[in-house]
């Protein structure tokens, strides 16, 4: 709705029993109203008296809406679902707290099976500045989330998230892949039908004549496609099969300081061409993602890769594309349909896209890791 007199027409709209509206300003404001299962349950800023359920459901709606991505307007209608219409257990999950015994039982598993972990991160000032960022984001705000962790990530937050979340899970967190939209892998590559090998070699990219594979232009997520100089690199292990997908970017952290993190993610072939399975322990916690290789030009000038992934023991779900070429720029003006088609078919706009801030980095940590 475009004014508030259409917001206001809510007020004397009739909705069928079973039936919900959502109403959002399309202006700049933050303002909404929401109509729920036909009763006279009713959200906004032109409505109060709600009872404390009701209540902190409409500040999550809006907290929500105020952040103006598309991953948290998704988690938004969800939790509407979850509330109004039937269970979704990965809102339920994730609004709940954790579930299982709540605050109680979540201090319990602590200290019964983390306790020298806990106690280390407690009392270490960078670790404990990294829980005190988490417990301050919003309900499944995961750009907060990740920023807390990559500004002030260490070996004994490490060991704290691997045994709390990872390895006993006492937030009795869940998250899967998210099975939608389903991305289909380019079917050919210079003409020919695209095998494993030739999709392999598409993500080893520029490596070799560079020192990275790829680096990105552009990223849909939020919370992991938005760091400056992201250099991705694709490898082959020593190891029979093995394949390595490690990228090196650099993080702001709140501070203003710029530092390098590197992540190492192990790569899997999926059954289609195009198509492989990641897996990866970042920060204590595993993370599994399915990648496709969305499109890539024949002389390797540009690719567009789609990915949906979960970090089950955090509780989070997401996906994204990344845009990538040789050197961070954007190709020329005549690939520009074809890109925008790449991302058309992951169910991606242009606009949603974030540009990446990229510079020369001859002081990046790019060397290739051992098996």
């Amino acid at each position: 709705v475009g004014a508030p007199d259409s917001a206001r027409a809510l007020v004397n709209l009739q909705v069928p029993p079973g039936c919900s509206v959502v109403a959002f300003a399309d202006d700049a404001s933050d303002s909404f109203d929401l109509r729920l299962r036909g009763d006279d349950l009713l959200f906004g800023d032109l409505f109060g008296g709600l009872a404390r359920a009701e209540a902190a459901l409409a500040e999550s709606v809006r907290e929500l809406w105020r952040r103006k991505n598309f991953d948290d307007l998704l988690f938004l209608l969800l939790l509407l679902i979850d509330a109004c219409v039937e269970p979704v257990p990965r809102v339920s999950m994730t609004a709940g707290g954790g579930g299982g015994g709540g605050q109680i039982g979540l201090i319990w598993c602590m200290l019964t099976n983390c306790r020298e972990e806990v106690v280390a991160c407690v009392t270490d000032p960078e670790c404990k500045a990294a829980l005190d960022c988490l417990t301050g984001c919003g309900l499944n705000d995961q750009v907060c989330s990740y920023q807390c962790i990559v500004s002030h990530e260490s070996p004994l937050f490490e060991r704290f998230s691997q045994c709390v979340l990872q390895r006993h899970n006492c937030m009795k967190n869940a998250a899967e892949v998210p099975a939608e939209p389903v991305v289909e892998p380019m079917a050919e590559f210079r003409g020919q039908p695209l095998t494993h090998e030739a999709a392999e070699e598409i993500l080893i990219g520029w490596l070799g004549k560079e020192r990275h594979s790829w680096k990105v232009v552009t990223g849909q997520n939020a919370a992991y496609d938005i760091f400056p100089n992201q250099h991705q690199i694709f490898y082959r292990g020593k190891r029979k099969r093995s394949f390595w997908y490690d990228p090196v970017f650099q993080a702001r952290k709140f501070d203003g300081e710029l530092v390098w993190r590197r992540r190492h993610y192990r790569v899997r072939r999926g059954k289609v061409p195009g198509t492989f399975y990641f897996s990866v322990l970042d920060n204590g916690v595993i993370s599994n993602e399915f990648w496709r290789i969305a499109d890539a030009a024949d002389d390797l000038s540009w690719t567009v890769l789609y990915y949906a992934g979960a970090a089950s023991a955090a509780g989070q779900a997401y996906t994204g594309a990344v845009f990538a070429t040789r050197d961070g720029q954007w190709p020329a003006e005549s690939e520009f349909a074809r890109v925008e088609a790449a991302h058309a078919k992951c169910g991606i706009k242009l606009w949603e896209l974030f540009e990446v801030e990229n510079y020369p980095c001859p002081d990046a940590p790019l060397g290739l890791l051992d098996d």
